[in-house]
């Protein structure tokens, strides 16, 4: 599973991916290509369990990310842009809000809510022309043989070509499972979950107007909206420990770093949540898909704990915190014993009692 991180050029991109990553990237000749990476999910929950357990090993959860090349008019008009996006799951659009007259802004000026309009309208334009190409061929197909797959597929297809005509993204529709096998392969770009990121100015981080100006817009077409000084994450980033870090946020006045909203964002994007292993030797913190069973959680771990799972030992993050130590949790019945059926929640302890 991973995120694609998409905008226009000079839009801070590049920044915020190495802020991710942990990676320094260097000039490249030749065709621009996707850049993949990874970056560790910034969590307090697995802070403060490693405060708590100070265990031997501490090992956070990834997600994956590819820095893909910037939305240029020949890139765009090649097509090349649109390949390399339909093979992500979801996708971060990096938008300038930031004034700088150093920097130019490919469009003459800084217009964030512009920016946005251009880029989904392309999107928007690459899944209606696929669609319309998809019908003619469908079209003519069936002329000539009757099959009820494809005439199903015809119908499912135009009713998405008038969704999107309608200028409504297609994350919007519902479909069926059917629905869903007989489209799965095509490279849909706005059936992907979107996240908004306004790269902001070092003294508009705490700004909300920006936000609040979308919120309507993101409400109507399923976006997530955010804003980060990707230059204070950089600055943020080169500094040697934790104490320097939190001391810099304080005087900042940032009380929840822009990184673990934006990785808690690319889980949501991604349908998945966190859950946690703890203990003296390790916390590790996992990820398993949204709704998914304790067994399945269980097989996030190890194979065969899904494959002998007998029962799960859950704790409550929040439970645990308020009593101090698993003793108390104890002593005050927290400790929850779930079968089969469970339904792992995002935050969850759990220690798997297995046999293979």
């Amino acid at each position: 599973m991973k995120v694609g991180i998409v905008g226009l050029p000079q839009t801070g991109k590049k920044t915020l991916f190495q802020v991710l990553t942990g990676t320094k990237l260097h000039e490249v000749t030749g065709p621009p290509k996707p850049i993949p990476g990874t970056a560790d999910i910034v969590d307090k929950r697995f802070d403060s369990l490693v405060a708590l357990y100070k265990p031997k090993k501490e090992t956070r959860a990834r997600v994956d990310l590819v820095l893909l090349p910037k939305m240029e008019q020949e890139a765009i008009a090649k097509g090349d842009i649109f390949r390399d996006i339909s093979d992500v799951d979801a996708l971060c659009h990096v938008v300038r809000a930031f004034e700088d007259e150093s920097i130019y802004h490919a469009a003459g000026s800084v217009d964030p809510l512009r920016d946005v309009e251009t880029v989904n309208a392309e999107f928007l334009m690459h899944d209606q022309i696929f669609l319309e190409k998809r019908i003619e061929r469908l079209a003519t197909s069936l002329k000539k043989i009757k099959d009820e797959r494809q005439t199903k597929e015809l119908d499912l297809l135009k009713r998405m070509l008038a969704h999107l005509e309608n200028e409504q993204p297609l994350r919007l529709m519902d479909f069926t499972e059917e629905d869903e096998l007989l489209i799965r392969s095509y490279p849909f770009i706005t059936r992907k979950e979107l996240i908004l990121v306004f790269n902001v100015a070092e003294d508009q981080h705490d700004d909300t107007a920006l936000i609040e100006s979308v919120r309507e817009m993101c409400a109507a077409s399923k976006m997530e909206a955010m804003t980060v000084s990707a230059k204070v994450e950089s600055e943020i980033a080169l500094l040697d420990s934790d104490e320097e870090r939190q001391e810099f946020l304080q005087d900042l006045g940032i009380t929840v770093p822009a990184l673990e909203v934006l990785t808690g964002l690319c889980l949501k994007a991604l349908g998945q949540i966190s859950f946690f292993t703890v203990g003296p030797d390790e916390v590790r913190q996992w990820l398993v898909r949204l709704n998914s069973s304790a067994p399945k959680a269980a097989g996030a771990i190890h194979t065969d704990l899904q494959k002998g799972f007998i029962r799960a030992e859950v704790i409550k993050y929040d439970e645990l915190i308020a009593h101090g130590n698993e003793a108390e949790l104890k002593k005050a019945g927290k400790l929850y014993v779930q079968g089969k059926d469970y339904t792992v929640v995002d935050g969850d302890i759990l220690n798997i009692r297995f046999n293979v």
